[in-house]
This record gives C-alpha cells, structure tokens and sequence, in this order.
C-alpha cells in the first residue's frame, strides 16, 4: 500500500491517539483499522551523531476478558513512517509500542507507546449474525426438503406399487 502521507484524522471518522513523548500516533477509523503514524523528530537526537538509522520494532499487546495477549513483532525499514493495522478487535484495549533501530554499539532509544481502545463496529457484527443465521435456517431447510424427498421417493412409493400390483391381480 502506498504510504498515507499527511493524513488528518478527522473528528467524524477517526480518533488520534497520541503516545506521551509524541512520536507515535493512533488513528483509529470507524472502520475497526488502525492507522500509526510517526516522526524521529519526537525522539531527539540518535544515540550518536553519526548513527545510521537501521529502520523501527512495532510491538504490541491487548486485552482479552480473561488474559493479555502479545502480537507478533513487526521490523520495519528504515524510512517508514506509518503501518496500517487492518482489522483490529471491537472492545480491545491494545498497546502498541514503537522503537528505533540504530546501528550498534549504542543502545536505541526508549520506545513510543500509544494505549487505546477500538470502539465495536456494532451495526458490522450484527449483520454479521445474521447472515450467519440466515444461512444455517437456509442450509437446514434444503436438508429437511431432500430428507422428505428421499423419503417419499423411497418408503412411499415401494408399498403404493405393491398395493397396485395387488390390486391389478
């Protein structure tokens, strides 16, 4: 995907969320995805002036009812600036966290981290279900129709055609 340079969250489509220090941001869309967004200049200075920018660690975790789950980690190349989350989970707490990469010997700077919660694409889920429900009441009425047609076919007619037989004798 191309990158999303100079995107604006606006107030209708979108909640920003913004990690303390500034560098990283959350765009969370209706449309349950998750557009990050960053800059280097947030972070200061690299560790060394002359240290070459090896590109960013995104690594994130969320909140499940019962327990917190971590997701993959992600390597990015050194001139991204933004990562699309496609399809994030209604009713989640997520934490992404957000680190520069540095050439060694010295150690990067402290990660990014933005916290928030994508809101439930209620109307989304709901038709979701029905469609579901919609084609299992489907799925089921076709069995119960070739269920009657088998038996009709197969139980009814031998004792109809005996009963002729009988009948014409």
């Amino acid at each position: 995907r191309p990158p999303a340079r100079g995107f604006q969250c606006a107030a209708r489509g979108c909640r920003a969320h913004r990690s303390a220090g500034g560098a990283l941001v959350a765009n969370v869309l209706r449309n349950g995805s998750v557009l990050l967004q960053w800059g280097l200049r947030h972070w200061g200075p690299p560790p060394r002036p002359s240290a070459a920018l090896r590109g960013f660690a995104l690594n994130c975790s969320w909140d499940g009812t019962y327990t917190r789950f971590p997701c993959d980690s992600v390597e990015l190349g050194a001139a991204c600036r933004d990562y699309l989350l496609a399809e994030a989970h209604g009713s989640v707490r997520y934490r992404l966290c957000l680190q520069p990469r540095y050439a060694p010997p010295r150690p990067a700077p402290p990660a990014q981290c933005v916290e928030f919660r994508v809101e439930p694409a209620a109307m989304r889920d709901i038709v979701v279900a029905m469609t579901a429900v919609g084609g299992s009441i489907c799925v089921m009425l076709v069995f119960i129709c070739l269920l009657v047609a088998y038996i009709t076919e197969n139980l009814m007619s031998p004792a109809l055609a005996r009963g002729g037989r009988a009948a014409a004798a």
